[in-house]
């Protein structure tokens, strides 16, 4: 490809609104544009990146037995309806009406279209296990699209639908893509963790998610420092242990002035205690049902956990009008003793807490000497805190460490929660219909563009692995108004083709400045630099990763070149 007539508008500023590595470098060597926020046009470095990669999941997602489809991005409602997501997916569902006042989705994901597709064309276990996937644009109106195309409206993704007849079967198609998405990251060169997750909006059990570590990422994952325990920090468990309460005194509850003492900070420095001796209440509407929530003060509550409780659909904080109306008291004041309307739950950390201080549900009022179970009970005590660095592993003696990532793909055992609801079922071996068993499995196949640009890059630019590099071979010459330069490189541009090669050549006007640091920039691994020394029939050839240099002749450098590029 001639560079001169190629379509990579590079930028020396670093762009005011770009926050990321990944974003500043995608906008500055020409990879993307901002049509509006959250939506880019990939150009065509972008591209050919993006078919690599799309390549690479293709060979493993056809190694694993799964057969690609490509189904529509535009869903009727009546299909979300049938699972109940229509109400309960959020606003991140783009919703629309046709001509005839039809209501349709933008699909954020096909659990819906796929299982109504295999209702329809699969009725026997003849014809199970089956796994399909597809490559496509989604839709998800963020709240708030930031870190260019890592939190995107309009993305690229894979999304595969396992189908079974048992949860063994199940079991097995979900390793099979385990499989699939390690050997994926892997090609493509990434430092990555899978975890275990939190299944949100998907449902099911049994998740992971494919963390590439990076200190921009917004996820957090705690792991283990001595075995291969991990999750995501919503997911993570907190073993029950002895907290080691601060011994009480013994004296009756007592309830004092706190003006404007909301935050457990602020309380502690008021009343010069310590946030261990604080219960921190937190009111909640669960799916209609309002619960209160208590941690010990210097932790936090982790509402996933919540959810997943109570196997709600949705939780949220309750409003201030319902915490007046409904729990009779004051917002940023409220606490246990007394409290009615209410289901009460409380962490372990909670648990046999004396001396403690609480919400009074009064304004500018709490109860100091609080003693759990003496002044108020407990419904039940659950796992309800975040899990914090330094905590004990849950599955061994070691401790937990904190590490920043991004999710780049994640896996779900649905079980039965959508052929259930929609009907997909099969005769089994004694003509009896049973639901299929599911399983999904996604990759953020954009989002990986930029996950590959976070962990290769310096101070000049972008440095592709070569496995998803846009091209392997970045032809450059130095002037061409030198004959002997320009002739050298237009025959060394047909025999590189000739021989396989994808090559970028660099035929502009341009100054040897600008086009090294445009190299750098866009990151190609092995730079071929036609120069002074053309006339000697000698070439410069420079490797993007390590920056070592070689001359090499000309009439060898196809030879040579799968030496290098392994260097690569």
């Amino acid at each position: 490809m001639r560079q001169q007539h190629y379509l990579i508008p590079t930028l020396r500023d670093i762009p005011a609104d770009a926050e990321v590595v990944s974003h500043q470098l995608m906008l500055r060597a020409g990879l993307i544009r901002q049509l509006a926020s959250g939506l880019y046009t990939y150009l065509p470095l972008a591209q050919r990146v993006l078919k690599k990669i799309q390549a690479i999941i293709r060979e493993e997602m056809d190694k694993a037995g799964a057969q690609e489809i490509l189904m529509p991005a535009l869903h009727p409602a009546e299909i979300w309806q049938e699972t109940g997501r229509w109400d309960v997916y959020g606003p991140e569902l783009m919703r629309l009406y046709d001509r005839h006042e039809r209501q349709f989705a933008l699909g954020p994901t096909h659990e819906e279209v796929v299982t109504a597709l295999l209702r329809d064309e699969v009725k026997s276990y003849k014809r199970l296990p089956m796994t399909v996937y597809q490559i496509q644009t989604k839709f998800r109106d963020e709240r708030r699209p930031r870190f260019g195309v890592l939190r995107a409206r309009e993305f690229i993704m894979k999304d595969a639908y396992s189908f079974d007849t048992s949860p063994e079967g199940l079991d097995e198609s979900y390793r099979k893509m385990y499989e699939a998405y390690q050997s994926i990251f892997s090609r493509c060169g990434l430092n990555f963790r899978a975890v275990e997750a939190d299944s949100g909006a998907i449902g099911g059990t049994g998740t992971h998610e494919f963390m590439v570590l990076s200190d921009v990422g917004e996820d957090t994952i705690a792991y283990c420092d001595s075995c291969q325990y991990a999750a995501n920090i919503e997911k993570a468990e907190v073993i029950q242990r002895d907290y080691r309460q601060i011994e009480g005194t013994g004296q009756p509850m007592e309830k004092v002035n706190t003006p404007q003492a909301k935050t457990v900070n602020e309380l502690a420095d008021m009343l010069d205690v310590s946030p261990r001796q604080i219960i921190k209440a937190v009111a909640l509407d669960v799916d209609g049902q309002v619960v209160v929530a208590l941690v010990r003060g210097d932790f936090e509550l982790n509402e996933v956990k919540v959810k997943n409780l109570f196997g709600a659909d949705r939780v949220e904080l309750l409003d201030e009008e319902r915490i007046r109306a409904e729990l009779g008291s004051e917002p940023g004041f409220i606490g246990p003793v007394g409290l009615h309307g209410a289901v009460l739950i409380a962490d372990h950390s909670v648990k046999g807490m004396q001396d403690a201080v609480t919400g009074a549900n009064e304004k500018d009022k709490h109860y100091i000497h609080v003693t759990v179970g003496r002044d108020f009970a407990v419904e039940r005590y659950e796992d309800l805190r975040q899990i914090t660095e330094g905590d004990a592993c849950p599955r061994c003696e070691g401790t937990i460490r904190f590490a920043k990532g991004i999710e780049v793909g994640h896996v779900f055992k649905l079980g039965t929660k959508y052929s259930e609801a929609m009907g997909a079922t099969f005769l089994d071996e004694n003509g009896n219909q049973q639901p299929m068993i599911m399983g999904c499995y996604g990759i953020g196949v954009t989002r990986l563009l930029a996950a590959i640009i976070e962990q290769h890059h310096d101070e000049h630019g972008i440095i592709w692995p070569r496995a998803v590099a846009p091209f392997d071979i970045h032809l450059i010459s130095v002037n061409m108004k030198d004959d002997l330069q320009r002739e050298l490189a237009e025959q060394l541009y047909v025999k590189l083709q000739q021989a396989g090669f994808d090559v970028l050549y660099d035929d502009r006007e341009e100054r040897a400045g600008v086009k090294f640091k445009d190299a750098d920039l866009i990151g190609i691994p092995l730079r071929v630099t036609v120069g002074k020394k053309a006339g000697d029939g000698i070439v410069e050839c420079k490797l993007r990763r390590t920056g070592e240099t070689e001359e090499i002749k000309a009439d060898e450098l196809i030879q040579i070149l799968p030496r290098l590029l392994e260097q690569a």
